[in-house]
């Protein structure tokens, strides 16, 4: 990408209409943060949108030193995009070709309408009382932006992980909005495995004695319990070599754990050291509702007929054989509904040693195949 900084872009979901949510709560205001790359053709037909994973922002790409608003949360490790050998001139996602779309997703903690926002019916911030929000939500939201921005039909979707589930939501339940679809290290459902991993995470901070039923904005966050959170996914996203080599050779931290435990191996000093830097970047609110998110996400009632409506559409279905998050066999499951549909589908198998964060870890890996889907 340019060297030049990326701003971020505010949309007001509700400038034309309140926003009403699955739940049946309305937006009465809401923004979406966004970034975009390239720049669109005369009849809109090079949109690419890109949807990010459950941690992940709208910044995607290139160099953004803060984005209003966000600045307590906006740390180094935000500041460069994270998907930034991915997308850019020449790259899988060329911006001299394509117009790139990346948005924050309501309820989210870097610029979207989320917890941590100004509820304007109290003029604190929304805390507990920020509304359930769904995947198809999140879907609708951006597709809105899409409305705006004049696009009608994205040359393509892709997202890793959650994001991946996303844009088969949206090719789904909008086949008509969409033409290359390529979900990444993904799933069609959220399998028993996951439900149990994250209902972990929801009681690790939910149980810290900061989190004040989700009121705390105006006390001590509850930083142990996003720690925890942060621990127990996060095995699950990096592969135990890639962790053991990553480990430093010295206990890091030398401080006793509740005054009963000290660390007696690098492996939990790397551990802790992940989720405090995580704790310096992201909401507990916004981590909570975005896993609500996954724990409820279904593509459509039933799979009779899933695929029916997409038979113009092309896939390409990514799987990597170390993923322990969305174990390859997801992919699979997809593949066939996609085949017994008589769709089009290519499917890749990357080998790497990363686990579930090949894919925001070794673009030489996947770069080609996308490539080759969108010329």
């Amino acid at each position: 990408m340019s060297s030049d900084p990326i701003k971020t872009q505010f949309f007001s979901l509700t400038a034309d209409a309140p926003f009403e949510l699955e739940s049946g709560e309305v937006f009465e205001e809401a923004v979406l943060a966004y970034e975009t790359y390239g720049s669109l053709n005369a009849d809109a037909s090079n949109a690419i949108l890109v949807f990010h994973a459950l941690t992940g922002s709208h910044h995607a790409a290139g160099f953004n030193p803060n984005v209003p608003g966000v600045e307590a949360l906006w740390t180094e490790e935000c500041v460069m995009g994270w998907w930034d050998n991915f997308i850019g001139p020449g790259r899988a996602l060329d911006s001299d070709r394509y117009f790139i779309i990346c948005a924050n997703y309501l309820g989210s903690c870097y610029g979207s309408t989320g917890p941590r926002s100004i509820n304007p019916k109290t003029e604190k911030p929304y805390g507990s009382r920020f509304p359930q929000v769904s995947a198809w939500d999140i879907v609708r939201s951006q597709l809105r932006l899409l409305d705006t921005l004049g696009i009608e039909c994205l040359h393509g979707a892709i997202g890793g992980s959650l994001g991946g589930m996303m844009a088969l939501l949206l090719a789904v339940r909008c086949p008509h909005r969409v033409r290359n679809v390529i979900p990444i290290a993904t799933g069609m459902e959220t399998t028993v495995l996951q439900r149990v991993h994250n209902f972990e995470q929801v009681l690790a901070i939910r149980n810290d004695p900061n989190f004040n039923n989700g009121d705390y904005y105006d006390r001590h966050p509850p930083k142990e319990g996003v720690i925890l959170a942060r621990m127990i996914s996060h095995k699950t996203f990096v592969s135990l070599g890639v962790m053991e080599n990553r480990a430093r050779r010295e206990i890091a931290y030398q401080e006793a754990i509740g005054q009963v435990y000290s660390m007696s191996h690098p492996i939990e000093s790397y551990m802790y050291h992940q989720g405090r830097k995580f704790a310096e970047r992201f909401d507990a609110n916004s981590y909570l509702r975005i896993m609500d998110i996954w724990q409820r996400f279904y593509l459509k009632n039933g799979n009779t007929g899933l695929f029916a409506a997409c038979t113009h559409q092309n896939y390409l279905i990514f799987s990597v054989d170390s993923d322990v998050c969305f174990y390859p066999e997801e992919q699979l499951h997809i593949v066939k509904a996609l085949k017994d549909s008589g769709i089009n589908v290519a499917y890749i198998t990357v080998h790497s040693d990363k686990g579930h964060d090949s894919f925001l870890l070794e673009p030489e890996l996947f770069s080609p195949y996308i490539q080759f889907l969108l010329d």
